[in-house]
């Protein structure tokens, strides 16, 4: 087979990379995208009001390869609305789309493992699959990720594996460069990531897997770099992931648990909420912390309440004094020079 005939017969892929600042590992992230075995793809990268040499780059490979092509905010957009940008850019005509972050790449066969798992089961709406994370030369940082469904298990009710992560399961949706999004899913709101937080792709995938099915490739396919200015850091330092856990089981939940299953599962994630800010009162959390979460809690209808808060970090107090292999003077180092509580 010619490749020309090969890339007809391949159903068209299109990759996005919404990317602000990303000069220092653009090269990295688009020459994975060239070396892909798989064929049929086209490559929108959105400069968001870049200041480094992102934009040059990226004009630098759209004029090498006639697939890739370079749009430019003249305004910067917040991190959620550049990939919805990016998003409605794809190919009327594309029948999957692969996002990829600027700082992260994809290994050879992501596009054709992924493409085939979806082409050979019309269902699946997502392909998941392993991706490597990890940076630096720390080897105890780098790990496989994403690895708790069990082999080979290629095709997942979208309920079914919705519900077990509602009801606190393994985590298996990944992050958006592990991910392969059917485009007519897509294309079918104006905002595929349904809203402005920085885990909105989780948001999406009970959003389209109500009434689809999940595919996952048992594979390392991509890679995550993990750097201080990455996305994920910003929310690991915010923690954003407690507040947005309660939002989609508030939004989506009613879709997956029955009504006495969704009031219970709802308590247990405030409780462990909970716990968290108690125990953040131990590291000195600055006010924009404390101020994210008290904005958060009253979105969804329960503010914030500082006996909660006081009785999660009395017990945590407790548990330290009982606690002889656990060092207070390591649970309280300060994260930077002023301690807030939640106020």
């Amino acid at each position: 087979m010619t490749q020309e005939m090969k890339i007809i017969k391949e159903p068209l892929v299109s990759v996005v990379t919404p990317v602000y600042n990303g000069a220092e590992f653009l090269r990295e992230c688009i020459e994975s995208v060239l070396a892909q075995t798989y064929s049929n793809w086209e490559y929108t990268i959105v400069n968001n009001a870049s200041t480094d040499d992102t934009l040059k780059i990226a004009e630098e490979y759209a004029r090498i390869d006639q697939r890739i092509r370079v749009c430019t905010n003249d305004t910067l957009l917040p991190i959620i609305a550049n990939h919805n940008k990016a998003f409605s850019l794809i190919s009327p005509d594309s029948k999957y789309c692969k996002d990829v972050s600027a700082d992260d790449w994809l290994f050879p066969e992501c596009l054709e493992r992924m493409v085939n798992v979806a082409e050979a089961n019309p269902s699946v709406a997502i392909v998941g699959s392993y991706q490597l994370s990890g940076g630096g030369t720390n080897w105890r940082a780098w790990r496989v990720r994403w690895a708790e469904l069990p082999y080979p298990s290629t095709v997942i009710p979208g309920r079914e594996v919705c519900r077990v992560q509602m009801l606190g399961g393994p985590y298996v949706f990944g992050s958006p460069t592990s991910l392969l999004y059917r485009s007519d899913l897509v294309r079918a709101e104006a905002e595929f990531y349904p809203n402005a937080t920085p885990n909105a792709d989780t948001s999406a995938c009970y959003k389209c897997l109500r009434d689809n099915d999940f595919g996952f490739v048992h594979q390392v396919l991509s890679y995550e770099r993990v750097h201080g200015d990455a996305i994920s850091a910003s929310c690991r330092s915010l923690n954003s992931y407690e507040s947005s856990r309660l939002s989609d089981l508030l939004h989506y939940g009613p879709n997956f648990l029955a009504p006495e299953e969704l009031r219970n599962r709802i308590e247990e994630i405030l409780k462990d909420y909970y716990w968290f800010l108690g125990v953040s009162v131990f590291h000195w959390r600055d006010q924009k912390f404390w101020n994210y979460h008290k904005e958060r809690l009253a979105e969804f209808g329960f503010p914030l309440s500082y006996l909660r808060v006081a009785n999660a970090a009395g017990r945590k107090f407790v548990d330290l004094l009982l606690n002889p292999k656990q060092s207070l003077e390591k649970v309280l180092h300060r994260n930077g020079t002023n301690g807030y509580f939640p106020g």
